[in-house]
C-alpha cells in the first residue's frame, strides 16, 4: 500500500470535554479525512462501541478511521488501520491480525527507532514528540526539528510529526521533512468551532 496522507491528522481525545460522535463530525466538516481514535482509559467493549458508531458516521462521507493502540479493536469493529506504539503488539503480528489492506501507523521517539521501524510491515510512522507537549504522560525526551529531519532521512515511509505542534511550527515541520502533522491540542483550542480550526489549519498546512 501507498499511503497518501493528508497535511493534517487529527486525533481525538477525551479531555476535550465533548462527545466523540460530534467531535469525529466537526472534524469531517472541517475537512478530516484520517482521524485517530484515542482512549486510553475505557475497556474494550467501550472502545470497541465507540469506533463502531464514529465508522458509521464517516464511511458515507469517505473518512477513514485509525484505532489507537488496539488491534483487536480495529479488527473487530472493521476500522480502516491501527496506530501502535513502542509497547503495543509489534506490527508484524498487528499485520497478520488485520490483513494486507489494513493502514497500520507506529509511533517511533529517535532516529534509531525511526530506522529500525523502516523495516516493519507499517504504512506510515510516527515521529516525536516534536515540542514540549502536556497530551500524554511521561512523555518521551523532546526531539525537535533536528530529529523530524533525522528520521525523514532513515526512512522513505509516509513521516507524521507529533507532540506539540501548532500553527506556528506546522511550516517548519514540514519543511523537515514530515509529510503530515498530527495534531491534538492545536485543534481543541476553540471547543466551540472546532470545524473551523480544523479547516483552518488544513489550509494553513496545505499551502506551504
Amino acid at each position: 500500500m501507498s499511503l497518501q496522507l493528508p497535511p493534517v491528522y487529527p486525533i481525538t481525545s477525551p479531555a476535550v470535554g465533548r462527545p466523540l460522535l460530534s467531535l469525529v463530525e466537526e472534524l469531517m466538516a472541517g475537512g478530516a479525512t484520517l482521524i485517530q481514535i484515542r482512549d486510553k482509559q475505557s475497556d474494550a467493549k467501550a472502545l470497541y462501541d465507540a469506533v463502531c458508531a464514529v465508522l458509521k458516521l464517516t464511511r458515507p462521507r469517505g473518512a477513514r478511521v485509525i484505532v489507537n493502540d488496539r488491534a483487536d479493536v480495529a479488527k473487530a469493529a472493521g476500522a480502516d488501520g491501527v496506530h501502535l506504539g513502542q509497547d503495543d503488539l509489534d506490527p508484524v503480528a498487528a499485520r497478520a491480525v488485520l490483513g494486507p489492506a489494513a493502514i497500520i501507523g507506529y509511533s517511533t521517539h529517535n532516529v534509531e527507532q525511526a530506522a529500525a521501524a523502516d523495516r516493519l510491515p507499517t504504512d506510515y510512522l510516527a515521529i516525536g514528540p516534536v515540542f514540549e507537549t502536556r497530551t500524554k504522560d511521561n512523555p518521551d525526551p523532546v526531539i525537535g526539528l533536528e530529529g523530524v529531519r533525522a528520521a525523514r532521512a532513515v526512512t522513505t515511509k509516509p513521516l507524521v510529526a507529533i507532540g506539540g505542534i501548532d500553527e506556528r511550527q506546522i511550516a517548519d515541520v514540514r519543511a523537515a521533512g514530515a509529510d503530515a502533522v498530527a495534531l491534538i491540542s492545536a485543534l481543541y483550542i476553540a471547543p466551540d468551532d472546532i470545524a473551523g480550526r480544523m479547516a483552518a489549519l488544513l489550509a494553513l498546512a496545505r499551502h506551504l
